[in-house]
C-alpha cells in the first residue's frame, strides 16, 4: 500500500517551539496539517474532521495528553485514530500507562525527527 500524501495530521502541543518545528518538518513532505495548542482546542479542531493521525504531548496545561487521550477513546468517531505520543516523560509508567491507554507509539523529546517521520509514515501506511 503506498503512502498518500494528502494524510491530515494534527498536532497537539502547549510548546510554540515544538508545534513550529514538527508544522515545518510535515508540512515540507507534503501533510495537510493542523495545529492546536490545548485538548480543548484540539478537540474543536476534531468535531470539524477527524485527522488521520495525531502527534500528542502528554504535559500540557488544564488537560494533559493522558486525559485528552482517554476522551479521544470514549468518542465513537475518534476510538480508532492513530496517537502517536511524543514527550519528555519517558518514565516507564508513563510509556506503559499510555500504550495500554490506546496509543500506537511514543517517542521521546528531544525529537528525533528523521525516526518520527518513518513512524508517522509507518502508521499511515497501515491505515
Amino acid at each position: 500500500m503506498k503512502l498518500k500524501k494528502d494524510n491530515y495530521l494534527l498536532i497537539v502541543d502547549d510548546s510554540t517551539t515544538n508545534v513550529v518545528l514538527l508544522e515545518a518538518v510535515f508540512d515540507e513532505k507534503g501533510y495537510k496539517i493542523e495545529t492546536a495548542f490545548s485538548a480543548k482546542e484540539a478537540f474543536g479542531i476534531i468535531e470539524k474532521q477527524t485527522p488521520d493521525l495525531i502527534l500528542l504531548d502528554l504535559l500540557m496545561p488544564k488537560i494533559n495528553g493522558f486525559d485528552f487521550l482517554r476522551q479521544l477513546r470514549r468518542k465513537k468517531a475518534t476510538r480508532d485514530t492513530p496517537v502517536i505520543v511524543i514527550s519528555a516523560a519517558t518514565d516507564e509508567e508513563n510509556v506503559h500507562r499510555i500504550m495500554e491507554m490506546g496509543a500506537v507509539d511514543f517517542i521521546k523529546k528531544p525529537i528525533d525527527l528523521d525516526y518520527l517521520v518513518e513512524k508517522v509514515e509507518s502508521v499511515l501506511i497501515k491505515k
